[in-house]
């Protein structure tokens, strides 16, 4: 999920550079959307991850 926001960054950045600036407001909203949902998931998994092994 990490790969998809910094493609959608890059293709943003190009984009902006290029003068779309309509396609590259929506590609870096994706982005951001994207890298928030992965470090919600990336915490969560951090969290739920640190159980006690069974003895």
């Amino acid at each position: 999920m990490l790969s998809w926001a910094v493609t959608f960054l890059i293709v943003g950045l190009i984009a902006g550079i290029l003068g779309f600036t309509g396609i590259a407001g929506t590609a870096t909203q994706i982005a951001w959307i994207l890298f928030v949902v992965f470090m919600v998931l990336f915490l969560v998994s951090l969290f739920v991850g640190r159980t006690r092994p069974p003895v």
